[in-house]
């Protein structure tokens, strides 16, 4: 075995693919590694995980451990959450990473539960830093910061967890973002033998049969964004974003309050609680700009604000602001536009 107290990422695998998720929080995870000088390991739990490797090393993985059975796919609680609860009283890592993913969200809760660990849900952020408890005046060097909005997003909290190991977080996927550390690195594989983390009761449940509905809207890699707020005022005013979408080649994105409002489907949603995005331009239509909204959007390159109240905190990262209502702005936006595009 490896060293202890590393930094280690489970990271999910299915049709012979690593989720972009899990290559996301490599990235971060090797930034954070290095700070604080320890290695970066992966964990990948299933059936033929043959190469899977070679997909996690240029992300800076140091070590990869795989578990691999056929009753390991697809994915079931009991039996990944005992491997990773076996394996990490054994290599005792410091943090351990997760995507907020169905399979992240189930598994991680179940992890840190019997580890007495803790966990932070949905980070927006993931940093290294100090920490002195204010009742004991006891210092702490080199803790996990996890940062999430709070409170109904009025505030964005960092929480840290001084003395229980590991330090665990989930994010969502889009988050972070997902660069190659080193297309040659090369690091260390650990083979595991399944039966000696999980016993043969853990296998009780058997999936016959899976069926999974692939999301036909595709805002994250789409280059420009139209997205609509509960300023929006109805549905019907949301189909101005569709047409102004339509005639400059964008998708179409809505905040939390104006799928709530039921403007718009929730595959759409952008924010804490829906998907993080990075056009090159974003047009907020009627969006106040909630802390959680933001989170979700503000490393968009360009971002234009429509809106009728002057003071809305969206304002505030905008590029360009155009003070007015927009189902009067929109209008003139695509007239103009197929002017200028003839």
């Amino acid at each position: 075995m490896t060293d202890k107290n590393n930094l280690i990422v489970y990271c999910e695998f299915d049709e012979g693919k690593v989720a972009d998720v899990s290559l996301e929080l490599l990235t971060k995870g090797r930034e954070l590694a290095d700070k604080l000088g320890v290695k970066l390991e992966a964990v990948v739990i299933g059936d033929k995980l043959d190469g899977v490797e070679n997909q996690l090393f240029p992300y800076g993985a140091d070590v990869v451990y795989k578990v691999a059975d056929d009753r390991l796919y697809p994915y079931t609680s009991n039996p990944h959450a005992s491997v990773l609860i076996n394996l990490f009283k054994e290599i005792e890592p410091q943090i351990c990473l997760m995507g907020a993913t169905c399979i992240g969200r189930d598994l991680g809760p179940r992890v840190s539960s019997c580890l007495h660990s803790g966990l932070t849900a949905d980070c927006t952020s993931l940093e290294i830093g100090d920490h002195k408890d204010p009742k004991t005046g006891k210092e702490y060097q080199n803790l996990l910061y996890q940062i999430r909005p709070a409170f109904g997003g009025n505030i964005v909290a960092t929480i840290v967890n001084p003395e229980c190991r590991p330090q665990m977080a989930t994010v969502r996927e889009g988050v972070m973002k997902k660069e190659v550390f080193d297309a040659n690195h090369k690091g260390e594989v650990v083979e595991l033998d399944a039966s000696k983390y999980v016993s043969p009761e853990e296998f009780v449940i058997e999936i016959l049969d899976r069926h999974i509905e692939k999301s036909k809207v595709n805002i994250k890699n789409s280059p420009i964004i139209v997205a609509g707020g509960y300023g929006m005022g109805s549905k019907e005013n949301f189909e101005l974003l569709y047409k102004l979408a339509e005639t400059i080649g964008a998708e179409v994105g809505a905040s939390r309050a104006a799928v709530d409002a039921g403007f718009c489907e929730h595959d759409r949603q952008i924010g804490q609680t829906g998907v993080t995005v990075r056009p090159k331009l974003y047009i907020a239509c009627g969006i106040s700009g909630q802390i959680q909204h933001i989170a979700g959007m503000q490393e968009s390159s360009i971002i234009i604000s429509i809106n009728n109240d002057p003071e809305a905190p969206i304002n505030a990262i905008a590029d360009y602001v155009i003070n007015g209502n927009a189902e009067d702005v929109i209008p003139k936006l695509i007239k103009y536009y197929k002017k200028n595009s003839k």
